[in-house]
Formats: C-alpha cells, structure tokens, sequence
C-alpha cells in the first residue's frame, strides 16, 4: 500500500522550442527514471514534446522544473503544464 503522506498527482506537460532532434524524449526517460515518475515522452507533429508525469508529488515537480532545461541541446521556449486526475500508469517509456 503506498504511503498516503506521499500524494499521487498527474502532470501533462507540453514543452516547445528546439525540443526535437537533441535527445530530448530520450534524456525525459532517464530523468523521469532517476525521479521515480512514471508517464509517457512523444514528439508531436507541430515540433512540441508532450510528456506525462504520474508520481509524487515531488517527483513530479523535479521533472516539470527539469522540462524547462531539458538535455544541453535543447532550447526551451515554453513548458505548459495541465493536471489531471493520476491513472496509475507503471513504467516511463517513448511514445510515437
């Protein structure tokens, strides 16, 4: 049973600039690992990454601050952030 003082909260994060093409989905996984956050990275269509970040709330916080550096290559001009209710989802992988 997982420790109530610990809140599961849902973050559905979008983060634009020059986000594709420089690790981005790639250094979200190891970062979101390193968190304790499970979710979901892909790259949209219009240029824009999307991730979801289920966890602590801690955990999810770190990976939110963490979007607007993103990996060194990256040049983030954006991140917006929308909550929603947690799915329980397990794991952290690259969505297409």
């Amino acid at each position: 049973m997982p420790n109530q003082s610990q809140e599961q909260i849902r973050a559905h994060v979008f983060i634009s600039g020059q986000v594709q093409g420089v690790g981005y989905r790639l250094s979200t996984v190891s970062e979101a690992r390193r968190c304790s956050v499970n979710g979901w990275v892909r790259n949209l269509s219009d240029g824009r990454v999307e991730a979801v970040f289920e966890g602590d709330k801690s955990g999810v916080e770190d990976m939110i601050n963490w979007c607007h550096q993103g990996p060194s290559a990256a040049v983030v001009k954006d991140v917006a952030v929308e909550y929603e209710e947690p799915e329980g989802l397990s794991g952290f992988e690259t969505r297409r």
